[in-house]
């Protein structure tokens, strides 16, 4: 009894279930990583089964509730303004200034007021902080030249209920250089609801029609207007242009006004603070029975807009209207033979499924769930490269719910009654959209910001979307634990199998030394990362080299690239080839798993489709010679196989001539297009440039070091 009071106690050390589990998982890592990215992409190809039909959240917005007001008047001066536009394509001399003209001619019918925006296009330099500075709304002298400046027409309605505070803007381009019949459409479209709205008591937001001049491209045109509303600049174009260009060079000159006889308005007006925006465009007619409606809602980087709006305008359509409503699908797709044996599958289980209990509604047709998986992967596509499908992607950079409408009529409209039908339809469409945002009390916010279509009324939310993202990337933090453990204890392996069951953990003492081992692998992923950033900024040299061919500055990019790989490993010192693998291929999976988690948060789309590239290749990368000294001479084959073969399809450029063959046939492709999409990305702010040159392209390289270490 003394003794046992005196005597020192001993007491086992239980390890808490949380941590025995993850020993367990960290023990059997392999299969947990290949379940797991099997499960991740089963369920992205789950995706079209899993996604809602859209509904109205916003009570609010009440689209349909209220009659048509569009009458005959408002449909027969849209008319005649188509004509007028039209009876200028004979005065090609005078034309660039006319229309502009002959617009503000009719907003000042109306009562409404009229400005003219004048604007240079934004020079597509490829700038070092350009992905971080915000818009340029400085007049750059080397910008302001002596050729033609880009005008929109710019009409203004005071809501008669309103304060002043809020507006939902109409946009319509057209080529003012030569505007057609589809141009002079999408303007008869808006100014028929413009002139209905020009009279209306009910109006509680200011109505701003912008008649954006595309000869600098639609979406230019936009956000130059756009960056003027919300950040003026002091000194006006024309004072820049002054400075320069004689006076007679000036075919804007304010005492050319052809229509009114006096000067044209220089200042720039403004309205409230916007609540939504419609672009409005008109194409040739289509093979349907009826008339045909496109929906573009992808932006900058993924953005969408709010999915009341995209609701509303396919409720209208649909129910209101009787048109077609379509949204962008990958053609490729549709006769896919993979796809349609997954979605037989999916119908067979389906049937299954309901035939055991009815109210089990799991499974769609075998053409639904091809044609959603066609839309889906389109708008993974278009979200992931970053660049706006259409104008609306101007008012997204400033918060703007904005979606792009592309009407197409079902029979030709040469004839005056045609036109007018179609006219009228198209703009009690718009009218209807315009009373559902008119009776917003606030911003959009009730609806989702975060979602994938798979259909006009079909998607996809962020709470479901995630799940297949996160099972692909949930082993590389498991997989990077083990690798440490393995190559940084040596004894490990065994001590993972003793701690998953009941015994007691071994207490070994470990030195110093051995715990710092991290050190030199994390020194080479480093460096590593420090040529990416180097790499990243090297298209801004290239690119001031002139007469160089897309070709020509691919090569060169690869070789500068390669160079100053060598050269910061020889300023660095960095020897990865005497550091452990293992260690190494830890550090490198901790720092892939932080790169997709972070674009996962700009760009989801991007982070997906990252993830289904490098996380089977961070978690199959091995030295090649320890493979070679394996016992089991066909798993060594395969290995090596599948690692020389994975790391050549994760190569970017190779990634993205894949891809493009696959969407597109590999037909007439030339390497300079890799260039030229590279040149496309930092031109539109894409984040996914700073994913391929930061997150990818590094990793790749230390799969690529790992691959030839000399184990």
């Amino acid at each position: 009894m003394g003794e046992n009071e005196t005597g020192p106690t001993t007491r086992k050390k239980r390890v808490r279930p949380v941590v025995r589990i993850g020993i367990l998982l960290m023990s059997h890592h392999v299969i947990f990583s290949v379940a797991c990215y099997v499960a991740g992409v089963v369920a992205l190809f789950l995706l079209p089964v899993l996604a809602k039909n859209t509904y109205i959240s916003e009570n609010a917005l009440m689209p349909g509730s209220a009659n048509n007001m569009l009458s005959n008047a408002d449909v027969t001066d849209a008319s005649k303004l188509v004509s007028d536009i039209m009876g200028l394509k004979a005065k090609s001399e005078n034309a660039g200034i006319e229309v502009p003209l002959i617009l503000g001619q009719h907003i000042t019918n109306l009562g409404a007021e009229v400005s003219y925006h004048r604007f240079h296009p934004k020079p597509d330099k490829f700038h070092l902080l350009h992905f971080f500075s915000s818009h340029d709304v400085k007049v750059v002298p080397d910008n302001v030249t002596c050729s033609h400046p880009g005008m929109n027409t710019v009409g203004i309605i005071r809501a008669p209920s309103g304060d002043g505070k809020e507006a939902i803007v109409l946009v319509t381009p057209y080529s003012t250089v030569g505007a057609d019949m589809k141009d002079a459409l999408s303007l008869g479209v808006a100014y028929s609801v413009f002139s209905l709205l020009s009279r209306v008591s009910w109006l509680a937001k200011d109505i701003i029609w912008l008649a954006a001049d595309t000869r600098y491209g639609e979406h230019e045109s936009v956000a130059a207007w756009l960056r003027e509303y919300y950040s003026p600049s002091f000194t006006s174009l024309s004072e820049a242009r002054s400075k320069i260009c004689p006076a007679n060079r000036d075919d804007y000159n304010v005492n050319q006004n052809l229509v009114a006889g006096k000067e044209l308005p220089d200042g720039f007006r403004r309205a409230g603070t916007m609540a939504a925006a419609l672009v409005i465009k008109v194409l040739s007619g289509n093979n349907h029975a009826e008339d045909t409606l496109g929906m573009y809602a992808e932006a900058s980087n993924g953005q969408m807009p709010n999915l009341d709006l995209i609701n509303v305008v396919n409720y209208l359509a649909v129910h209101r209207e009787g048109m077609r409503v379509e949204v962008e699908m990958l053609w490729s797709l549709m006769n896919s033979k993979c796809l349609r044996m997954f979605g037989q599958v999916i119908e067979l289980v389906g049937n299954v499924a309901r035939s055991l209990n009815p109210q089990w509604r799991f499974g769609i047709p075998v053409a639904d769930y091809v044609e959603g998986a066609a839309t889906l992967a389109s708008s993974l596509h278009a979200q992931a490269l970053g660049i706006p499908t259409g104008p609306h992607g101007a008012f997204r950079d400033y918060q703007i719910d904005a979606v792009t409408l592309v009407i197409s009529p079902k029979v030709s409209v040469n004839s005056n009654a045609k036109q007018r039908e179609f006219l009228s339809r198209s703009g009690r469409l718009v009218e209807g959209v315009v009373r559902s945002v008119n009776n917003l009390l606030e911003k959009f916010h009730q609806s989702f910001f975060l979602y994938l279509l798979t259909g006009p009324s079909k998607f996809v939310s962020v709470g479901v979307y995630m799940i297949p993202f996160a099972l692909l990337i949930a082993p590389l933090p498991l997989m990077a634990a083990s690798l440490y453990a393995n190559g940084n204890k040596p004894g490990a392996s065994s001590n993972l199998q003793d701690l998953s069951s009941n015994s007691e953990p071994p207490i070994a003492p470990v030195s110093i030394l051995e715990s710092w081992r991290w050190l030199g692998p994390a020194k080479t992923v480093f460096v590593v990362h420090a040529w990416a950033i180097v790499v990243s900024v090297l298209p801004s040299f290239i690119s001031k080299i002139q007469n160089l061919t897309s070709t020509t500055s691919l090569l060169s990019w690869i070789l500068l690239s390669l160079f100053s790989l060598h050269l910061m490993y020889l300023l660095l010192g960095s020897r990865s080839n005497q550091q452990g693998w293992q260690v190494l291929k830890s550090v490198t999976i901790s720092v892939a798993f932080i790169g997709l988690c972070l674009m996962s948060i700009v760009n989801f789309a991007t982070a997906e489709i990252g993830a289904l590239l490098l996380v089977p290749l961070c978690l199959m990368t091995r030295p090649l010679k320890s493979d070679l000294k394996a016992s089991r001479k066909f798993k060594a084959i395969a290995g090596i196989f599948c690692n020389l073969i994975l790391g050549l399809i994760c190569f970017p450029p190779v990634t993205f001539f894949l891809l493009k063959g696959l969407a597109g046939g590999y037909a007439g492709i030339d390497i300079g297009e890799f260039w030229s999409w590279v040149e496309s990305l930092w031109a539109w702010n894409s984040a996914t440039y700073l994913y391929i040159v930061l997150v990818h392209l590094p990793c790749w390289v230390l799969c690529i070091l790992i691959l030839s270490h000399p184990s």
